[in-house]
């Protein structure tokens, strides 16, 4: 994730969410040649996925949350107080799919809804240890 992940407003992590992880994997690593490496999250079966070196997004099987849902990519954008921008989502006139929480050792997010219905997760990432 370069440095200009880190701005207000910047996309900065794209997800697959889906059905078939290991299917997945092979398409788009081989589509792409995308180097793929499983992360250290604790319980969670995730896949980084790498460009050029560069941690860019990730793998996932649909969580429960939303079982039933057809596999997609999402798409993460950098703010800086996810608090406020849900609340300013809903001020004029989105939703709040996912209340904000942490993801531990990476930073805040939720997803939210604009007012057409289309869905973007947004995130305030921890400050970087140097």
């Amino acid at each position: 994730m370069g440095n200009n992940c880190q701005v207000h407003g910047a996309f900065s992590w794209c997800e697959l969410l889906t059905t078939d992880t290991e299917s997945a994997k092979h398409f788009y690593g081989k589509l792409f040649n995308w180097a793929l490496e499983p992360a250290p999250i604790t319980g969670l079966d995730y896949t980084l996925v790498k460009s050029g070196g560069e941690k860019m997004g990730g793998i996932m099987a649909i969580p429960p949350a939303v079982e039933g849902e057809p596999p997609c990519w999402g798409v993460y954008v950098t703010v800086d107080d996810v608090e406020a921008t849900a609340k300013l989502a809903v001020e004029m006139g989105g939703k709040v799919l996912m209340p904000p929480h942490d993801i531990p050792d990476v930073g805040r997010f939720s997803v939210l809804q604009d007012p057409q219905g289309a869905m973007i997760s947004v995130i305030t990432y921890l400050p970087k240890a140097n």
